[in-house]
């Protein structure tokens, strides 16, 4: 709680330093002294100091009326909810569920959503579960809005769901209603995690990830975490404090207990890193499937299932060159694309592909975005390739790729930089079908493959597993 208190003030005092007019800075001054006010007043509660009515006392008041203490946006009152809870469920008490324990099975609950840097692992590790123990029992919580609402009932998984609550990033309506969402969000996450006698729950990043950390936390039980990106969000920032069971993707990533366990890949995926021979025959299937010739390597541009602009006005206007220096191009668009196609031979343009396997067993080099999975399978089948980070949001996408590109295995550019300029004088040496490219491209081909980690979704379950133990 202290933590949250500690990241909404480092919010606040961000707003501060921009505002521009008297009026800002004095709203925001204000709102710091009530946060502080209310931190203070958390401790007091927590330390028996000051009575309130979410205490076991029978004989407390609270120190604020009831109509205040609904509308104040504060963590105390989230603690406040809490306190209720745990008088409606006394068995809280324990740290893993003795129903479902006793019984030999052993319910799971995977929290995570949003997009897919989130939902893919979290589908790799709840197959695997699956796959192993039969009479598991997995529920995944997520939102309503994020992909998880699409591809988990797909999957075959129940899916169950709180409202979204992002951590407010600056002064506005969000931040007012921001605690009581988020109690909401706790409350209904202890409630799922009692009612379905939960025994661990594994964390996957995104907003749905933070109440529900906090509930388990609560409910004493047992808390295992993946990570995907080099550059942690703020929900497993906080989860990592509460357990020391924490899967990374990516050496150097600053969590505590950090362990690198790779990325969790689709199982197509991992079995074709896994499996040369498979991925031979892949390869021949998706040569026949896309139209290309069999005697001429192929790139594979994508810039994720939203499409990137950049990268795809780009290499439409140069495809003609690309397609002179020898290579074919199956260019995945994406979401709703700007471009036409032109037409070329060896040259494929779709919006999206449902069998990635194959793009990806055809794929000799790569021309991407750096999201985490999107990076973690290219290096996992030792895929040379081209990282377009993206340019807005956190930066995290340019630390996912810091260690193979530094490693030699991918070339990075930046978005605003990669224009037809850049592949002619950077990009089109590199492709040159002579002694001189074809070298470089195996230099990086196995600077990749050093880097691969293609158990990731075993050492996750294992990670799992020691939590629950």
């Amino acid at each position: 709680m202290l933590a949250l208190f500690a990241m909404l003030c480092y919010s606040l005092i961000r707003v501060f330093r921009h505002a521009n007019t008297p009026f800002g800075r004095t709203a925001t001054a204000s709102v710091m002294v009530w946060v502080m006010f209310q931190a203070t007043a958390n401790i007091a509660v927590v330390l028996g100091i000051i009575p309130c009515s979410g205490c076991r006392c029978r004989s407390s008041r609270p120190v604020a009326p009831p109509s205040c203490q609904r509308s104040l946006p504060s963590v105390w009152s989230c603690r406040l909810r809490v306190n209720r809870l745990d008088r409606q469920h006394p068995r809280a008490s324990g740290r893993v569920s003795n129903h479902s324990r006793g019984n030999g099975m052993v319910n799971y609950l995977l929290a995570g959503g949003g997009t897919a840097g989130h939902v893919n692992p979290l589908l790799a590790v709840a197959d695997r579960i699956r796959d192993e123990s039969p009479d598991a029992r997995i529920l995944v919580v997520g939102t309503a809005e994020g992909l998880e609402s699409r591809l988990v009932p797909e999957r075959g998984y129940e899916l169950l769901t709180i409202p979204r609550v992002p951590f407010p990033r600056r002064m506005n309506r969000t931040m007012v209603d921001f605690g009581a969402k988020f109690r909401r969000a706790i409350g209904l996450s202890y409630d799922i995690i009692e009612r379905e006698s939960i025994d661990v729950v594994v964390g996957f990043g995104g907003y749905v990830s933070t109440p529900v950390y906090l509930a388990a936390r609560r409910a004493k039980r047992a808390i295992a975490i993946h990570e995907a990106n080099a550059k942690p969000g703020l929900a497993n920032r906080l989860g990592a404090r509460f357990t020391p069971y924490v899967g990374v993707a990516f050496a150097g990533t600053q969590l505590p207990h950090a362990k690198v366990v790779g990325m969790p890949l689709r199982a197509e995926i991992e079995l074709l890193a896994q499996q040369p021979e498979l991925r031979a025959e892949r390869r021949r299937e998706a040569i026949e499937f896309f139209g290309f010739a069999e005697d001429q390597p192929v790139a594979l541009v994508t810039g994720g299932s939203l499409g990137a602009r950049r990268i795809n006005q780009t290499v439409r206007d140069a495809a003609s060159e690309l397609r002179a220096a020898g290579w074919q191009l199956l260019h995945l668009t994406g979401g709703s694309p700007e471009i036409d196609d032109p037409g070329l031979e060896g040259y494929r343009q779709l919006r999206y592909c449902d069998r990635m396997d194959l793009a990806l067993a055809v794929a000799d080099l790569a021309i991407s975005r750096a999201g985490s999975s999107t990076v973690s399978e290219l290096t996992a089948l030792a895929i040379p390739a081209i990282y377009v980070p993206y340019p807005v949001g956190n930066g995290e996408q340019r630390f996912n790729i810091a260690g193979v590109v530094s490693a030699g295995g991918a070339l990075q550019v930046a978005d605003a930089q990669f224009d037809t300029d850049w592949i002619r004088g950077q990009l089109l040496p590199v492709l040159a079908r002579t002694d001189a490219g074809r070298q470089r491209l195996e230099q990086m081909r196995s600077a990749t493959a050093r880097l691969a980690v293609v158990d990731g979704t075993a050492q996750m379950v294992s990670l799992i597993s020691a939590a629950l133990a």
